[in-house]
């Protein structure tokens, strides 16, 4: 009786420890990326914007890590994502490229993407605004008048809210968990990108119904959805059709419900802001607040969202353990399609912080980028970082954070640079290809960007395209403008770049 009751105590004692180590084990992190759209290095106060102030962002950054080396891969959107979801170059496969409202999904879904990295944590995962990744099956027409086949949730994510393309592209609805919201099943859908379809009025025929005229040569003057001209033409979903000014404040509902569903257990959440891309429509809270004009007001909208989530995080107690990330997909552009004084308003402003180019383009500006990570319980307060980092590496870091293996076909360009994103490290990668018009190769304060026969100015836009049939050599630490080609000067760094570049170029990296 004694040894039964000896064994019975010691069996006690065995589950009461190992509740009390299950207790103690601690939650893995909540993760929010906020990720905006063409805003630039300069485009924040925390980034030397002196016309604007960006308070919720910029404490981030004072309560995190602020990069002054923060890299998108790609001077344009869906190629930025794509490198982003993936960790692997977009420029490795065809189709990645900005993709119109109607194209299939590309990202692939027979690999590790970021959502599904966290999913196998036993992370719920969603995405919140902006897609631009494509959906449906390749070489299929979409339907839009019944749930899509494939999208978010093929690839990661256990929720979606999000508009298909961009704001300025029909179909100019959202979809939650891939299907249209608010759609009256006798005023079906249909999109094209080819031809006019449907009679309802555009921005070419009627210009006179513009609330904001759209710039010439854009292609912003198909059919108009509520005043303005979109890229492609729409009939149908008059009730599911968004009113631009609403989008920032439904995005913002559905990110916060997402947040509060699941403050007791970890979660992932891409929010993929609208703001600050073109048509710029802030609401009436903040129009004509900034004095930079409808640009100036999307970025105060923006800064106010931001804000918004950290206070939600506050409230609900689980601010300590939340990673939350804010970065841009891509450079600047002022004049983008639409006649909204853009550019006559910035002066004085520097939108791109000093560096040469802009969106669309293989210079600084194009890919250069605000990065500010803050995590509390992780993260020390205030540090500046110069280490070369790139939302590529997410992939490769994350899976590092959470113990989770990757294969070796997984993000074959997603290095695993941690404590470089956590302010362990100042040094992150070594070297880094980025695509604007041409690729270039980044090695330490090193700048080569290979020759390309495209035009030197893109003349819609107002932006330095980086293109030159000869190839360009900078040295970033002595001339952030690039102002300076020293290729005659160093032909041997150039010979070594080339090389280097090209091997990159001819084989896909694959893991250990």
């Amino acid at each position: 009786m004694k040894r039964i009751s000896e064994i019975y105590l010691l069996a006690i004692a065995l589950v009461i420890s190992h509740t009390t180590l299950a207790q103690k084990k601690p939650q893995q992190p909540n993760v929010i990326f906020i990720y905006a759209d063409d805003v630039g290095y300069g485009d924040l106060s925390s980034y030397g914007a002196r016309k604007i102030s960006t308070p919720n962002i910029d404490r981030i950054g004072k309560e995190g890590v602020r990069f002054t080396n923060a890299h998108a891969t790609s001077a344009t959107c869906t190629p930025s994502r794509y490198a982003l979801m993936t960790g692997r170059y977009p420029w490795r496969q065809q189709g990645t490229g900005v993709l119109p409202g109607d194209a299939s999904l590309i990202l692939p879904t027979d690999r590790t993407t970021l959502p599904s990295l966290f999913q196998k944590s036993g992370y719920k995962t969603a995405v919140v605004g902006k897609w631009h990744l494509g959906l449906g099956e390749k070489g299929e027409k979409i339907n839009w008048n019944k749930p899509v086949a494939k999208g978010p949730k093929e690839v990661g994510f256990d929720y979606s809210y999000i508009f298909p393309a961009t704001s300025d592209r029909v179909p100019t609805v959202f979809m939650e968990n891939q299907a249209v919201v608010g759609l009256s099943a006798d005023d079906p859908i249909e999109v094209d990108y080819k031809n006019k379809i449907g009679n309802e009025p555009t921005g070419k025929e009627n210009p006179e119904l513009l609330k904001l005229p759209a710039a010439l040569n854009h292609g912003h003057n198909n059919t108009i959805v509520n005043g303005i001209g979109r890229i492609g033409w729409m009939s149908g979903g008059k009730q599911a059709r968004w009113t631009d000014e609403e989008i920032a404040h439904v995005f913002l509902d559905k990110a916060e419900s997402f947040i509060e569903k699941q403050a007791k257990s970890p979660f992932f959440l891409y929010f993929s802001l609208n703001d600050i891309h073109v048509p710029r429509m802030p609401s009436t809270q903040f129009k004509g607040k900034s004095g930079m004009g409808l640009r100036g007001d999307v970025i105060l909208q923006m800064d106010w969202t931001v804000g918004q989530i950290l206070k939600k995080l506050e409230e609900l107690k689980i601010s300590e353990n939340t990673i939350v990330i804010f970065s841009s997909d891509n450079g600047p552009v002022l004049d983008d399609g639409y006649a909204d004084k853009a550019v006559e308003l910035a002066a004085g402003h520097q939108q791109a912080g000093g560096f040469r180019g802009g969106k669309y383009s293989a210079f600084e500006g194009g890919t250069r980028i605000p990065m500010l990570i803050r995590w509390p319980k992780g993260i020390k307060k205030g540090i500046e970082s110069n280490a070369l980092v790139c939302q590529i590496d997410m992939l490769a870091s994350f899976a590092r954070l959470l113990n989770q293996p990757l294969n070796k076909e997984d993000g074959p360009d997603s290095f695993e640079i941690r404590d470089a994103f956590l302010g362990k490290s100042l040094k992150g990668r070594e070297t880094l290809i980025k695509q604007g018009g041409a690729l270039s190769l980044t090695e330490g304060q090193w700048k080569y960007i290979e020759p390309n026969k495209g035009p030197a100015y893109y003349e819609l836009t107002g932006i330095e395209s980086g293109n030159s049939e000869s190839p360009q050599l900078y040295n970033l630490s002595k001339d952030k403008e690039e102002k300076k080609n020293l290729a005659d000067q160093y032909p041997d760094r150039v010979k070594a770049m080339t090389s280097t570049l090209n091997k990159m170029k001819e084989a896909s990296r694959t893991r250990p």
